[in-house]
């Protein structure tokens, strides 16, 4: 869906956001809906695991990067939060060449839960049924951008302690098979 998405954001007006919103809103759906299938019929994978959490930076960072440049989001924000998701996948990837794959955190599924309500309330951008899509965007965003900063760290300080774990120092999140608690 990303090029789908990057395309009708290539359009302006109101009928060119709101495809692109209804372009962004399936790729969320089916996001949740994959992952309820995984969970619920005991599909989960180590690759899944890994793809999943890709694919919704993907579409979050391709969609912010498109905004900026149609003067919806202020480039700084998406700096810090594309720095963000660059730097979880790196602590992921240290974590991964140690043998322990960092599921989601529950900071981090919130984190992204507010980056799709700000990005969809933001690509719709216009006012319908005396909603201000825009501001209601803005500030999604600025929560999401709090929680980000926040579940980074969250990130970063479990893989420190899991790094005292493997040099057999006690006060680890991680559980004897490796994963944050």
């Amino acid at each position: 869906m990303v090029p789908v998405l990057v395309w009708l954001l290539t359009f302006s007006g109101p009928v060119a956001s709101a495809c692109a919103g209804g372009a962004f809103l399936l790729a969320t759906l089916s996001d949740y809906l994959d992952g309820y299938i995984a969970r619920n019929y005991g599909s989960v994978s180590l690759l899944g695991k890994f793809l999943d959490p890709m694919a919704d930076k993907l579409i979050v960072c391709s969609a912010l990067i498109m905004l900026v440049g149609l003067r919806r989001v202020p480039a700084w924000m998406v700096v810090v939060i594309v720095g963000r998701e660059v730097a979880v996948t790196a602590l992921r990837a240290m974590a991964a060449v140690q043998g322990v794959v960092l599921a989601a955190e529950e900071l981090g599924k919130y984190k992204m839960t507010l980056q799709a309500m700000a990005v969809q309330a933001l690509l719709i951008h216009y006012r319908y049924l005396h909603l201000d899509f825009a501001a209601a965007g803005m500030f999604l965003l600025w929560l999401a951008l709090i929680v980000s900063l926040w579940s980074g760290l969250d990130y970063l300080l479990i893989l420190l302690s899991g790094f005292r774990l493997s040099a057999g120092l006690s006060g680890s999140r991680f559980d004897k098979r490796g994963f944050g608690g």
